[in-house]
């Protein structure tokens, strides 16, 4: 291992009080570009491009760490004046995976959806409102945002669709079920005379980290685990749930109120196995077998 390297660990060491482990993994990391590159100290733009095809098997997370090991071994060069230039530009980029979504299973929103009924039949206000905020997120796909500062005049009369105002200001119509409008009715019945918001508290309308507080209490009552219940996930569950029925994406995409489908996309992760019965249930010619 050169001279250099050894410098560099040491500085780790000295200045920046890295762990005896932290500094293995650095020196196996530029030991191993080493090998592919040549003398590190030496590499220019092409040798370091080169290590993209040796790190093609590792993970992103792998590649970006070995990455950030090499970016810093420049960085040390050129503040010791060992190098005049920094070619660390050239060093492999991992793709960035954006992180699925937490989902619920049907049983666990079954399981939700249950012990909120079961505590709205008790016909007491605080208990009538959740059920009804519940519906809504799981129903209708809400942002915790959206939910929460809906206008009294949003609910609808007739036509079974709530106004939403999105991000942006963004206006879009979005579907209520029967169920959802049962629990409106029901919370409408009990609610305090206020004239803005539907779902008012203190003058304006209840805050997004009180709905996360009510949801995750509720879990606990459910006997489900409070870090997998929070609006997010329900609005997660609404979009994945919809699609494993069958949804289109440019539906749900209106649904959900994305400005790209891009977005949309990562609710395509849905069980392969669920997609495969449904080709072969719903593909045309899965009609005409003999």
């Amino acid at each position: 291992m050169s001279a250099d390297i050894e410098s560099f660990l040491a500085m780790l060491a000295a200045e920046r009080g890295a762990a005896a482990n932290t500094i293995a993994a650095y020196r196996r990391d530029l030991e191993g570009a080493e090998e592919v590159a040549g003398s590190l100290a030496a590499a220019d733009k092409r040798k370091l491009a080169s290590l993209a095809n040796a790190w093609a098997e590792f993970s992103p997370s792998t590649i970006a760490r070995k990455s950030s090991a090499l970016r810093q071994f420049f960085g040390f060069l050129v503040d010791e004046g060992l190098r005049s230039d920094d070619p660390s530009s050239a060093l492999p980029r991992p793709a960035a995976r954006r992180p699925l979504p937490k989902i619920l299973s049907h049983g666990q929103v079954a399981e939700l959806f249950g012990r909120a009924e079961m505590e709205a039949g008790t016909g007491k206000p605080a208990c009538v409102r959740l059920l009804a905020l519940l519906e809504l997120l799981y129903g209708s796909g809400l942002r915790a945002t959206e939910l929460v500062s809906l206008p009294l005049s949003a609910v609808p009369r007739d036509a079974p669709f709530l106004t939403v105002t999105g991000k942006g200001g963004a206006s879009r119509m979005v579907p209520v079920s029967r169920r959802a409008k049962e629990a409106l009715s029901r919370w409408l019945d009990v609610r305090p005379d206020a004239p803005a918001f539907l779902f008012p508290s203190r003058g304006k309308h209840i805050t997004r980290i009180r709905l996360y507080q009510m949801l995750k209490e509720l879990a606990v009552r459910a006997g489900l685990a409070p870090e997998k219940i929070s609006p997010h996930v329900l609005r997660h569950a609404f979009a994945t749930h919809l699609l494993e029925g069958g949804a289109d994406l440019r539906v749900l995409q209106t649904l959900l109120g994305h400005a790209d489908i891009a977005t949309t996309q990562i609710y395509t992760h849905v069980d392969s196995a669920r997609l495969v019965a449904l080709v072969n249930e719903r593909h045309p010619l899965a009609q005409n077998r003999g």
